[in-house]
This record gives structure tokens, sequence and C-alpha cells, in this order.
């Protein structure tokens, strides 16, 4: 390879190391779960997107284990091809009534799924408005397709209506609003009822990404428009969180819509099908979530705990009602000693910085879930407070 090329990356890296902003993995040696091993270490986990404890549930794994027989490894095929089986359309048929929907379809992740979305439905006559915090799968699939792009400042509903108006004065045939359920790093809920409202207002098409919601939010756990009692157009979500922490992605909707995502979305058409494994445990997962509201119950007392636990001892957190309890440090390399400490102290988390979230608001991003019990929670408080004050946060 070209020298200049490497020497250009290996100076990147170096900025990105002088910048306090490298990311590193640690390995993890067990199943995911509220306590976990690293190494040789044992530590209680916060920072897994395992909302509702599923990830090692015996239920999905007995699930994924007796689908390997009879159904194989592997489809070693795309769907349209010779890779559905009847349980690929089970699971979406299975999604599409949980999430109030005519249909649903599944890809290998919901970053596949929203980078499919967007391209087949709208073209150059058409308008796209998105939300300034939109995810990136969101951003990159917007970018792939040729309608005209808006964007408005985050879950500012003024603004939203400015560029809606923008967006029909600039003669927009169809407009589609695009918007997290729940922004990730904040753990702030879109404002869908009022996004609702103005669609309405306007003749727009919502669609939302409600990957950080389906399982656990809402009086059913079938997400944001389930947490506000109302209907949106589109939903994208993912098995990959609350539904098991697997992979997998859906996109959930209008019969017309699915049909034609399934003609045209690219990483439909060209990416293998899901494994028979992970279908079967997505549709063993819906089941759990449907028939019972104990772990969304226990989820959210965890998360009520946990806010408490950590305003008392003095952090200075982001508010809201989500399982994600933001602690909010400012620099990217305090954020990073305060996760190393704690992870001394027997608590793995992560330090969320540049790009993730904008210079100057890097933090620790806690995530409560209800595999978690009340005694790993007050150690982990205990953790916060010994690191928080050995570092001079609190």
């Amino acid at each position: 390879m070209s020298q200049s090329f490497l020497s250009h990356l290996t100076d990147t890296l170096a900025q990105i190391e002088a910048e306090g902003l490298y990311k590193r993995e640690r390995l993890i040696t067990s199943p995911q779960g509220g306590e976990i091993t690293v190494g040789d270490r044992q530590v209680i986990n916060l920072c897994a997107n395992n909302y509702l404890g599923l990830a090692d549930h015996p239920a999905l794994i007995a699930a994924a284990r007796d689908a390997l027989e009879p159904k194989g490894f592997g489809m070693a095929s795309v769907r349209f091809i010779c890779g559905t089986q009847d349980i690929h359309r089970e699971l979406e048929q299975r999604l599409a009534r949980f999430l109030n929907k005519d249909d649903a379809i599944l890809f290998a992740a919901c970053f596949d799924a929203n980078g499919g979305l967007f391209e087949p439905l709208l073209g150059p006559e058409d308008a796209i408005v998105s939300d300034a915090l939109n995810h990136a799968s969101i951003i990159d699939g917007i970018r792939l397709c040729k309608a005209k792009r808006y964007r408005y400042a985050n879950s500012d509903m003024g603004d939203l209506e400015a560029q809606l108006k923008q967006a029909r004065a600039d003669g927009a045939r169809h407009v589609m609003i695009a918007t997290d359920g729940v922004f990730s790093m904040d753990g702030y809920l879109a404002n869908l009822p009022e996004i609702t409202r103005l669609a309405r207002a306007y003749d727009a098409v919502v669609m939302v990404d409600d990957c950080h919601a389906t399982g656990f939010m809402g009086p059913h756990g079938a997400g944001t428009p389930d947490h506000f009692g109302l209907d949106v157009d589109i939903l994208t979500g993912t098995l990959g969180k609350a539904l098991g922490g697997a992979i997998g992605g859906y996109i959930a909707g209008p019969q017309p819509v699915i049909d034609l995502l399934r003609q045209r979305a690219r990483p439909y058409l060209f990416s293998n099908s899901l494994p028979p494994a992970i279908v079967a445990a997505g549709i063993e997962a819906i089941r759990l979530v449907e028939e019972g509201a104990d772990l969304r119950a226990h989820l959210f007392d965890n998360a009520r705990y946990w806010r408490a636990g950590l305003t008392d001892l003095g952090f200075d957190l982001l508010p809201g009602e989500h399982p994600i309890i933001p602690v909010m440090l400012g620099e990217a390399k305090l954020a990073q000693d305060m996760a190393a400490r704690l992870f001394d102290e027997g608590v793995y988390v992560s330090g969320f910085f540049f790009p993730v979230v904008p210079r100057g608001q890097a933090r620790i991003r806690t995530q409560m879930n209800a595999a978690l019990t009340r005694a790993e929670l007050d150690r982990a408080l205990a953790a916060f407070a010994a690191a928080g004050k050995a570092l001079g946060v609190i």
C-alpha cells in the first residue's frame, strides 16, 4: 500500500489519540447481562441496550437453539432468491401486529432499514424534514435519497413548522418528517403529539426510528407511539436492543410502503436473510413482551431509583423519564478517566464524546435494565460516589 496513505492514516489516529477521542474495546468473556465478566473480573454493566434483560434470557436461548436443527444455521441467500423461510414471515407478521401496522419487513440491522427506507419511497420532487439530532443511520439514509433535505433544531416544533412551510413553498410533492422516537445520547423523547399534529396540518408522512423504545415504552411496550397513545405512519426499529439484543432491524407500516420496499430497498435486496436462530429468538422476545408487563415495571423502577441516587450524590444529570440517564461531565478526557475509574470500582460504563456528542458535552451514558437488582444498583452508586469524589466531579 502507498506509504504516504499509510502515513496519513497513522497521523490521523495519532491526532485522535492526542485529542482524547480514541475509542478502545474491552473483551467480554461472559454472556451479556446485568453483571458481565471482562477478562477475569466480574463487573456491573450499565452501558448495554439490554433494557429488558433478555440478552441472556433462557427462553430466547432455547428458542434459538431449538431452531438450529430444523431450520439450519444460515440462509446463504437474499430473501427474494431463496432466503425466505416461513419463520421470516412469521416474525414480520408478529412485529406488524405488535406495532399495529399492516406489515413489516426485516433487515440485517436497523442501520440497514434506515439506509434502505427513503430512496425507494421519495424522489427529487419530494422533501424530507429531519430532526437535527437524528441517528447517523437516518442521516445516511437521507443522503442516499434524491429528495430535498430540510433540518429542524432538535425537538423545536416552531422550527419544524417553519421547515414544513418552506418545503411546501418550494413545491414539494410529498413531505416526510423523520425523527428518532428517543434521542439516544440524551434519553429525550420526541414530541410525537405535536409532530403528528403538524404532519396532518401540512399533509406530511411521519417516520419514527423507535430503536430505543420498542419493547418497553408505553402500556403495551410498543414504543413511543404507544407511550403517547397515537399512531405514526412508518416505524423502524431493531431486535438488537430490548428485543433480545442480537441483530436484525425492521420497517413496519402501511402495506403499499412495505410492498414497495420489498421490491426496491437495496439493503433488503442485496443482503443475506437473518439467520433462523435469530428469527426464532425474535419471535420469542415479542411473546415475552406481549404476555407480561413485569419486566417493564422493574425496568422503570430501576430507572427511578438510579436517577434519584445519582441526583442525591450531586451528579449533573439530563432530565427525563427514559432508562437512558446521562451523567454530564463536559470534557472527553474526564469522561474517559471516569469510565476507567468506575471500571476499577467494578462498574462497566463508557465515556461518550465528540463526534458521538457535541464537543464540551462529554458524558457517561448510563442505561438501566430489568436484570439489575437493587443490591447491584447500590454497589454501582457507591462506585460512582468513589470515582466522582476521586476525580473532583462531586
